[in-house]
């Protein structure tokens, strides 16, 4: 594979925004904030919803699922196309969409038009989140400021998985329609951020019809599969045609990749293994990360007996040891390296996992929430440094297509997670479904580990390269096309 083209900053000039890096990271880390946000704050307001608006239990279940579904399904494409327009002229437009879509939630007057409206948002924040992991790629060329802001970024979306419970408990109280035109002002402030950061970088190639339409419709086909699987099992009729379609879809995707001259995903970007292993961990963390709260609710619901509120202040510590350790999680990976990092944070989600997989109906809470602190302290020890490597390894002008392969690899196992658990709960006693369910992904993490461990030091090109920009400036700035203002 030919060395990726390292791009010299240039002098601003009338036709070309300086570079705010800053300001690109809050504008970044805004949209991940509202992105996560909107995937947590929902589930406490369904009552509220369906008191107003009416509706049966599927209808409710879409204004959740429709976010996630139009998510997954897009991803793929929204990193192609971040690359191809740029980031910043993406996320903005992706931002503009995500807030009249939130506008639309907020007035819906039935529960047809807040679904139709959820999907919308799913779609816009689909076309953000690789965007804004391209963006801070190209803003922070530098790797040791890189991993900062991604710490920085990551910051964003654990408040959110923090705050979004009870914030959507107070906003409720006035009026659920709060909890969606929260995100109104946010997006304001975004967009008015993102217009004073610097233009990015395109990567200028024949549109890819035939994987753009074969990688939505795998995304969509099992994204609806382990949906539906969840309620209905994996022998249901639908949920074997989606599987099925997913299946044939995907097959038809890696072959047109693979052939066509100019791939939404080129997977020789991924031959590199500090450029596959990272898809590998997002994938596993995510079966851990996000499968033992939807596990443990159940348990701490249905067995203990506790109330939603309750249940959210078991879940307290270890979301507040994710949000105070992320800040600290790069100079952490300075002084240790990532890869040490990685492992050590995949090997203490193995032993909280393993430990909560042996609690009983009457295990003191305080216990059960000092155990779930082994499994948060794995969020900022793994997910910022992992992303870091991915960015350091793939081209400048391809971080779009990267990013949106590694959260489609995220999304897709906390779908996994929830659908194989959900199947698992339901056969025999419910303590032996918790059991199978949590040593089934410790075991996952654990095989991760294993992986990281194969992780190679990232050689830092900003500083190797320096040397070469004066000489090749004119003729890489000719190369590397930029979005126009």
């Amino acid at each position: 594979m030919p060395a990726p083209a390292v791009t010299a900053p240039a002098p601003p000039t009338p036709t070309r925004r300086a570079a705010r890096p800053a300001t690109a990271l809050v504008a970044a880390t805004l949209v991940f904030f509202v992105i996560t946000l909107d995937a947590v704050i929902v589930n406490v307001a369904l009552p509220r919803i369906r008191a107003e608006l009416g509706g049966g239990i599927a209808g409710l279940q879409w204004v959740v699922d429709g976010y996630t579904l139009m998510f997954a399904a897009l991803l793929l494409s929204s990193g192609s196309l971040a690359d191809r327009v740029g980031a910043r002229r993406t996320l903005t437009y992706g931002m503009a969409l995500f807030v009249l879509a939130s506008a639309a939630c907020g007035a819906a007057p039935t529960l047809g038009m807040l679904v139709a409206a959820r999907f919308v948002q799913g779609a816009a924040a689909a076309a953000m989140m690789p965007a804004s992991m391209a963006l801070l790629g190209q803003a922070f060329p530098n790797p040791v400021e890189r991993a900062r802001a991604i710490a920085m970024w990551a910051m964003g979306g654990a408040i959110a998985s923090s705050a979004g419970p009870v914030l959507g408990g107070v906003l409720t109280l006035a009026s659920w329609r709060l909890i969606f035109l929260v995100n109104v002002p946010v997006g304001v402030l975004a967009l008015l951020l993102m217009a004073r950061t610097a233009t990015t970088r395109l990567h200028r190639a024949a549109f890819d019809w035939v994987g753009q339409l074969t990688g939505v419709l795998a995304m969509a086909g099992l994204t609806f599969g382990v949906i539906e699987a969840g309620d209905r099992g994996f022998t249901d009729p639908r949920v074997v045609v989606a599987l099925g379609t997913a299946a044939v879809a995907g097959v038809a995707f890696l072959l047109s990749q693979a052939r066509v001259a100019h791939p939404m995903v080129p997977l020789g970007l991924f031959r590199a293994r500090n450029a596959a292993t990272p898809l590998v961990i997002g994938f596993a963390f995510m079966i851990g990360y996000y499968g033992l709260p939807f596990v443990l609710s159940l348990y701490l619901q249905q067995v203990r007996a506790l109330s939603p509120l309750g249940t959210g202040v078991v879940f307290l510590p270890m979301m507040l040891v994710g949000l105070v350790l992320t800040p600290f999680a790069p100079r952490i990976v300075q002084r240790l390296g990532a890869r040490t990092v990685i492992v050590a944070g995949l090997a203490s989600m193995v032993l909280g996992l393993c430990a909560l997989a042996f609690i009983t109906a009457t295990t003191p809470l305080p216990v059960v929430a000092a155990l779930m602190v082994l499994v948060g302290v794995a969020g900022p020890l793994v997910m910022p440094p992992t992303t870091a490597i991915l960015l350091d390894t793939v081209p400048p002008g391809r971080g779009g297509v990267a990013s949106g392969v590694f959260n489609t690899s995220r999304q897709v196992g906390g779908a996994l997670a929830v659908a194989v658990f959900g199947a698992l709960l339901g056969h025999g006693t419910f303590m032996s479904g918790l059991r199978a369910s949590l040593l089934t992904a410790a075991v996952v993490a654990l095989l991760t580990a294993a992986a990281a461990t194969a992780l190679r030091p990232v050689r830092h090109r900003h500083h190797h390269q320096r040397h070469h920009r004066h000489h090749r400036h004119h003729r890489i700035h000719r190369e590397t096309p930029e979005e126009t203002p």
